[in-house]
């Protein structure tokens, strides 16, 4: 595989993940994305005129699985990590990632999220890519291919729980009537 293949492949799967994305979102509204199949799944959750964002203290199955809501927001906080860790100043904390207070303006949180990931993938050059130089998160001394490779991988596994919510959702839902 050439270098020019490398950054070719990424973003094609990138864009195959971001189309997977806009195919979940399509009719998404706050009372499916906010609704949790478990009350101990992971939430985004108003308290106050705030919202918190629950942290898990362990990845264990008993929790159960989050709101759709959540997985945005875990999008919008590894999204917006990576691009300031690897090509911003490196200062943002997990805390200063907030939930933006709506479905909608979510989805346009992360597709301003993903346009600038786009940018940033397309404006390297092959040695960048083979190089350290952008890897700070969430692994260092890796070459940047890695951190890319890896944010796919993120993103289409929030994808699949996004779908999966839906499913969840729907056949729970049903059921009530």
């Amino acid at each position: 595989m050439g270098d020019h293949e490398i950054k070719e492949n990424i973003l094609f799967q990138l864009d195959m993940c971001w189309q997977l994305y806009l195919y979940h979102m399509d009719k998404l509204e706050e009372e499916e994305a906010l609704w949790t199949f478990s009350p101990s799944g992971l939430q985004v959750r108003k308290q106050d005129d705030e919202w918190h964002i629950d942290w898990p203290e362990s990845e264990s199955y008993e929790i159960g699985p989050s709101s759709i809501a959540w997985i945005m927001w875990h999008i919008i906080y590894w999204w917006s990590t990576a691009l300031d860790y690897n090509f911003g100043d490196g200062t943002l904390k997990k805390e200063e990632v907030l939930w933006p207070g709506s479905i909608e303006q979510a989805k346009r949180t992360i597709k301003e999220l993903h346009d600038k990931w786009v940018s940033k993938l397309s404006d390297l050059s092959d040695s960048e890519y083979k190089s350290k130089q952008y890897s700070k998160w969430p692994f260092e001394d890796q070459n940047f291919v890695d951190i890319a490779l890896w944010l796919n991988g993120e993103l289409m596994k929030n994808v699949a729980e996004i779908g999966y919510g839906r499913f969840l959702y729907a056949a729970c839902t049903k059921q009530e009537e």
